[in-house]
């Protein structure tokens, strides 16, 4: 019997999956992304995403294609003579890979106190192998 191991100790899979999800057009467009955290809890992934100061009923968009969750957002820059700013402005994108089994028409985002949560109900995969018949078609053979 075989027994099919993922490995998780090396993180070089998770960055290039990272990379071709969210491709920066230049260097500078890093700094523009949406630190995330996801986990799933029983049979539901969640994610959150950190979107301090934006309004989630004009400035945030979730969307789904696929598997693949993509979230934008935009923080709109406030002018204040003589001040100082630390704080990225503009549009801001994340995309990330859901689980296999993922119910995409049941996905719901909540924001409360800058902090964006994605759930997706997903569905567990199937502990024991499947054992699938093999129907002969065509002509026998010798």
């Amino acid at each position: 019997m075989t027994t099919v191991v993922r490995r998780t100790g090396n993180p070089l899979p998770g960055l290039l999956e990272w990379f071709e999800l969210n491709r920066p057009s230049n260097l500078t467009d890093l700094t523009h992304y949406i630190p995330v955290e996801s986990y799933t809890e029983g049979d539901t992934f969640v994610l959150r995403a950190d979107l301090p100061g934006v309004d989630p009923d004009r400035d945030i968009e979730v969307s789904v294609a696929g598997d693949v969750l993509t979230i934008r957002a935009e923080r709109h820059e406030e002018e204040h003579a003589g001040g100082h700013s630390e704080v990225r402005y503009g549009s801001f994108t994340r995309s990330v890979r859901l689980p296999q089994g993922s119910a995409t028409d049941r996905v719901v985002a909540r924001y409360d106190a800058g902090v964006l949560v994605v759930t997706v109900p997903t569905t567990a995969p199937a502990t024991e192998p499947i054992k699938v018949d093999v129907r002969r078609t065509g002509g026998t053979r010798s």
